[in-house]
């Protein structure tokens, strides 16, 4: 919950959640209206384990089938 203060004197009005909120402060007398702050992004969520967990590898190496070579792999029919 969030503290309501006063935002002249910043005498303390009270706690809780609002949207809009009109509060006449009991000790310098001034209006208060206020509104809810927008809601901060969330985090994005996922797991972060897989990501550091794999081995670093360059993306332009390719594997050779089973029993052949790679450049016979690379080479067209």
């Amino acid at each position: 919950m969030d503290e309501i203060r006063c935002g002249n004197c910043r005498e303390k009005l009270g706690e809780g959640v609002f949207l809009r909120l009109n509060i006449k402060c009991p000790r310098c007398g001034a209006f208060n209206q206020l509104s809810a702050r927008s809601a901060e992004p969330e985090p994005l969520r996922g797991s972060t384990a897989e990501t550091y967990d794999k081995p670093n590898r360059p993306l332009d190496r390719r594997q050779a089938p089973p029993g052949g070579h790679a450049l016979e792999a690379l080479s067209c029919p």
